[in-house]
């Protein structure tokens, strides 16, 4: 047994052994392979690798790459060198030719493990003569930096870690067809003394973005503490579209932008065109300052804490461009505490210059010789296809004579071309104004919905700049606007538009000489005055000022106001197509009176210039039969041409109160009233126009000669 077991045993430990030798031997076998491709590459440094750099190079990146002058590729005595002169890498085919970069000199030492695995770290690069040229396609999916196959969507740029080194003649071209931008960046000459840059690292920039020139300065003012992966501190100026913008503060890296943290200052003669390089259209404003907090959060650009003025109103809050497909998104929650009436001018399409220089005269401008007064800037339909935007606005107080506006909070929503202003409420004289406002520019021309309801408002707030006082006034208002139309400009939609509008006088008081001043009944306003009661408040029924708007031209449907003593009555209309307004208001007293000229008041002229006729042709018939009776019988006998035997129909509120048509009023006895017209625009009792009328309107209203 014992013989046995040492046979078998005996051929065990020299396999062993031998194993050991293998991998011995083998081991040293590599590290001898190892050392020996080192110094063949140390001594020949590396330069019969040339070709078969350009080779495997050039099918990696899918691109053309050579060495026109020397190559060294070695390992010295750990890290990688690596030099060529002369190199250049081409573009991609469909970025039409050229190099993406190319380099007089590069010379480079590389840490070898960051080579293979991971981040590469370059603890020395010297750059000579270098040109990069960085641009995205049409469509912004592919981009010149990204290597292999040509159709894989592009990544972001990165580059490799810089411990120290010298750059001279450095200039980097980027084109982006998003934002129409085509710049070249020229670094300055800069140089690492051992491990520390001798000074801030200088850049300067020129090109043009969406058509408009810009100028860049900057400097990366903490070079080595970036080189050691600490903090980036950047300061640059930029200068664009009339405008200056200051950024200082920290980023990540040296290229990355993303989690950076900087302080904006910008200023400017026109905010709207630094939107405008974004391809973000905005209304115009004056010379403006702002400051604020800029941060790249993936697509969001964040700009936040932003504070400011914009010509003489204050401005607030936060806002977001963010970078998506198919259209960029602006995101804003926005403040004014104060808003100038001037600077709210060119919210609604009017030339803000030409307001600023003229005060309220500047709205009105003179075509052909006819002042118009509503805003004719077009919507500009082609820079909506380039966003999308959320907006919110708030206004403490609108700063204007005559126009008590406060608390404006405005929504806004722009989706593909449909743009919402929904809601938009604001304070008026202590009233309230709700409106939604909805303009579709996927449809050509554009179709704009108006909505705009006030809510009850007292008259004598309201009127408090038109000499209206508010003791002894307690009538309120409420009314509403509905109409559709279509245009590019106010203007236009207006005048193509059809629908109502609706302005209701519940009951109320007012002063007496508003009411009889306008009635032209002479005798009892000689009497109130006379008897010191001028102020003598008159009270009001109900009203309604009422139009129907046909193809922009608005016809009177009906304007019936029913007074404790009176009844006023208006027919005619105006017309949004050319401003011109023909309306007749004529006042018929429930009481006999004395002295009543029983004549309508007329309105002409247009919404600029309104012209009002007194002494009508009624009237001057009626003043012609007192002068024949009074030259026939007696002075007294004169006078009863102008006596109002106080016949008027009071009307049925019912009606007026729901802002019904002229077809559906009623006298109080219930019956149709025959006095408000049919909602034409003819001034007769009747609604019947003469041929004559029709004539002069047509030519007044549609501005058919």
């Amino acid at each position: 047994m014992a013989d046995v077991s040492e046979t078998a045993g005996a051929p065990v430990a020299p396999r062993r052994r031998d194993w050991r030798r293998i991998a011995l031997r083998t081991l040293l076998g590599i590290v001898a392979a190892v050392f020996l491709a080192w110094a063949v590459l140390f001594v020949t440094k590396g330069r019969f690798l040339k070709g078969t750099f350009e080779r495997i190079a050039s099918s990696q990146s899918g691109r053309t790459v050579r060495v026109a002058g020397d190559f060294q590729f070695y390992f010295n005595p750990l890290n990688l060198k690596f030099l060529a002169e002369g190199l250049s890498v081409s573009n991609p085919d469909w970025a039409g030719g050229g190099n993406v970069f190319e380099a007089k000199k590069l010379d480079s030492s590389v840490a070898t493990l960051t080579f293979l695995f991971g981040r590469r770290r370059v603890n020395w690069l010297e750059l000579d003569g270098a040109r990069a040229d960085l641009h995205w396609d049409a469509a912004r999916r592919r981009n010149t930096w990204t290597f292999g196959d040509p159709n894989r969507r592009g990544k972001k740029l990165e580059l490799p870690i810089v411990r120290s080194g010298s750059f001279r003649d450095t200039r980097i071209r980027y084109r982006d067809p998003q934002f129409r931008l085509d710049g070249t960046f020229d670094l300055a000459p800069a140089t690492t003394a051992g491990a520390q840059f001798e000074r801030a690292i200088r850049a300067t920039g020129r090109g043009t973005v969406r058509g408009r020139p810009f100028r860049l300065t900057g400097e990366l003012q903490s070079p080595n503490a970036t080189i050691r992966g600490g903090q980036n501190r950047l300061t640059a100026r930029i200068e664009v579209a009339r405008s200056v913008a200051i950024l200082a503060g920290t980023l990540p890296g040296p290229t990355e932008l993303d989690g950076s943290n900087l302080a904006v200052r910008l200023r400017g003669r026109n905010l709207a065109e630094v939107f405008a390089v974004l391809g973000i259209i905005t209304p115009n404003t004056r010379t403006y300052r702002l400051t604020g907090r800029m941060t790249k959060d993936g697509a969001d650009w964040k700009f936040t804490r932003l504070r400011g003025t914009f010509g003489d109103s204050d401005l607030a809050g936060r806002l977001t461009v963010t970078q998506r497909e198919p259209r960029l998104l602006l995101t804003a929650d926005l403040t004014s505490r104060t808003l100038d009436i001037v600077d709210m001018s060119a919210f609604v399409g009017y030339d803000l210059e030409r307001v600023e220089a003229q005060g309220a005269a500047g709205v009105i401008e003179r075509r052909g010789g006819v002042p118009r007064l509503l805003p004719d800037a077009k919507l500009n339909v082609e820079a909506l296809r380039n966003f999308d935007a959320k907006v919110r606005y708030q206004v403490g107080t609108v700063r204007a004579r005559s126009l008590p506006v406060s608390n404006v909070d405005l929504t806004l929503d722009l989706n593909d071309r449909l743009l919402k202003l929904s809601p938009m409420t604001f304070a008026m004289a202590r009233g309230n104004v709700a409106s939604d406002i909805v303009i579709d520019a996927r449809r050509r021309p554009a179709v704009t919905d108006y909505d705009i309801r006030l809510s009850p408002t007292p008259m004598g707030r309201l009127l408090a700049g038109w000499g209206v006082a508010e003791a002894g006034t307690t009538g309120t208002v409420k009314g509403r606007v509905k109409l559709t139309g279509t245009g590019d400009t106010v203007q236009e939609s207006l005048a193509s538009s059809n629908g109502r509008i609706a302005i209701i006088l519940p009951a109320g008081s007012f002063w007496t000489r508003n009411i009889q001043l306008s009635e032209l009944d002479l005798g009892t306003f000689a009497q109130k005055m006379f008897e010191g009661k001028l102020k003598e408040p008159v009270r009001i029924n109900c009203g309604l000022i009422g139009f129907s708007v046909r193809g922009g031209v608005a016809a009177a449907d009906p304007i019936l106001i029913d007074t404790q003593k009176n009844v006023m009555i208006g027919r005619g209309g105006f017309s949004f197509r050319n401003e011109s307004i023909d309306l007749a208001f004529r006042a018929d007293s429930k009481r006999f009176s004395l002295f009543a000229g029983q004549s309508p008041v007329g309105v002409g002229g247009y919404f600029a210039e309104p012209r009002y006729s007194v002494v009508s042709p009624e009237l001057l018939s009626r003043a012609g039969a007192g002068l024949g009776l009074a030259l026939v019988a007696t002075p007294v006998a004169g006078v009863l041409a102008f006596v109002d035997p106080g016949d008027a129909k009071g009307a049925a509120c019912g009606p007026i109160l729901t802002g019904a048509t002229a077809r559906a009023q009623r006298t109080k006895g219930g019956e149709a009233r025959d006095d408000v017209g049919r909602g034409t625009t003819a001034k007769a009792e009747d609604g019947r126009s003469n041929r004559g009328e029709r004539k002069e309107q047509r030519k007044k209203f549609l501005g058919i000669f």
